[in-house]
């Protein structure tokens, strides 16, 4: 068998590896990039903008980035909820879908009203979690969100009530569906004790996440806000990041909402996308482990030079967490976890590792230039800063990317729901252009 798949293997790269050139010659925008590193535009969206660059006699001029969620700059919400002590995922959560800050009233209703989400149906956790555990959190929460259809009486109907209310039980249901599924996996693969710890009345989704995913239930209330504000940070970027698109693509479709999520789930989970702050991570480890003095300028410039040669690391050449597709000068969310992750290593005694991440910041413009001889504008990205932030707050590695989906379950879903109901949106299609040239169909006896 193995033979077999070893000889059709070669077999496919004979017939199906498309000749670069074709790209130059079509004008094909790969990546759905312009030429100059712009996007195409593909819609319009009202839920969030993101900000990174403008257009000057036809070129591309870097700028600080902003990010925006329904017009009000992420950076003033944050300064709001942070001055007043509170917490401030379910206020971001009610804006994005709602599209206006609420009031207080209307803030006390939504939060008693996912409260009453959060747990999953009835032996939900015992039949799809326990019954069938996975080594990986984001297959299973895919896999969650995806079997929820089965537990919904009316999965199918698309009226805007039946759409919010989903999209509601989603974003109050994603936490519970991850905590429990890492408790399987911690369970079954690494045999450890069974923990699974139901949703608490009166607990913000943060307080709620580090209750479930702690054996003890302890946790501290700056742990809770430093964790709220990054789910704040990750909830909206946009509708043409890669996951929210696929969102839009297949809810343009008019499939079901758990549908749509699912594929927004999975792409997520890859390395170029929300899986990128666990490939931080490592390759933190790997310099943290080949540079004997982190503080040495030269060694960590070395050592980002090898890793661009591919000579160490994952061999991919790539500095994760530096660069992003529409991010020139800063990224906001970096900007501002940067400001709370040197605080709390500040606190730990963590500051020798933090620095180290400024290093990787600082040296890697210079370290792209040097060994590719091209210089380019590049900045520190959100996943530089939020695995490490995930660090000090004991977060297992598992659940950096399905936190990630926890906040950005209310993207997904404000995308979802904008795509359904504008009535000028059409499924979506794009064109592929074929190369490859008529040929005769050649019966099975003369084949060689």
């Amino acid at each position: 068998m193995f033979n077999f798949i070893l000889q059709s293997t070669d077999e496919f790269e004979k017939h199906n590896l498309i000749d670069p050139d074709h790209y130059n010659k079509i004008e094909v925008k790969r990546g759905l990039r312009n030429a100059d590193g712009t996007s195409v535009m593909a819609g319009i969206t009202q839920i969030g903008n993101v900000c990174g660059y403008y257009m000057q006699d036809g070129q591309k001029m870097p700028m600080e980035g902003q990010l925006y969620y329904r017009g009000i700059n992420v950076e003033d919400l944050i300064r709001g909820f942070v001055a007043s002590d509170r917490f401030g995922f379910e206020e971001t959560a009610y804006l994005l879908l709602f599209g206006d800050l609420p009031t207080q009233v209307q803030l006390d209703h939504f939060e008693e009203v996912m409260g009453t989400f959060r747990p999953l149906p009835h032996m939900f956790t015992e039949d799809m979690i326990l019954k069938a555990p996975s080594r990986n959190i984001m297959n299973k929460l895919a896999r969650g969100v995806l079997t929820l259809y089965s537990y919904d009486d009316d999965p199918d109907n698309l009226s805007l009530p039946a759409e919010l209310r989903k999209a509601m039980q989603l974003i109050a249901r994603c936490p519970t569906i991850i905590a429990h599924g890492y408790a399987a996996k911690r369970c079954y693969f690494d045999n450890d004790s069974l923990y699974l710890h139901r949703p608490q009345p009166g607990l913000s989704t943060a307080e709620n996440f580090l209750y479930a995913v702690r054996p003890n239930h302890q946790f501290t209330r700056d742990e809770a806000r430093l964790l709220d504000l990054c789910m704040v940070l990750h909830a909206e970027h946009g509708g043409g990041n890669n996951s929210a698109f696929a969102c839009r693509v297949l809810s343009s479709s008019h499939t079901d909402i758990y549908s749509s999520i699912g594929a927004a789930i999975g792409s997520l989970k890859g390395p170029r996308h929300g899986g990128a702050n666990i490939k931080v991570k490592e390759m933190l480890d790997v310099i943290m482990q080949e540079v004997e003095d982190w503080s040495d300028q030269d060694q960590v410039y070395q050592c980002l030079c090898r890793i661009l040669r591919k000579e160490t690391g994952d061999r991919s050449g790539l500095i994760y967490g530096m660069g992003h597709a529409i991010y020139t000068l800063s990224d906001p969310r970096a900007r501002i976890l940067k400001e709370f992750a040197a605080k709390l290593a500040q606190q730990k005694g963590r500051m020798d590792k933090f620095n180290l991440i400024q290093s990787v910041k600082a040296l890697t413009p210079q370290a792209f230039a040097d060994v590719t001889g091209h210089q380019k504008v590049m900045c520190a990205n959100v996943d530089l800063y939020s695995g490490f932030v995930y660090e000090l707050l004991d977060i297992p590695e598992e659940l950096y990317t399905p936190l990630f989906a926890a906040a950005r379950m209310v993207g997904w879903c404000a995308h979802r729901i904008e795509e359904v109901y504008n009535p000028g949106n059409k499924i979506i299609r794009p064109a592929y252009k074929a190369v490859v040239s008529p040929r005769p169909f050649v019966p099975l006896e003369e084949r060689d």
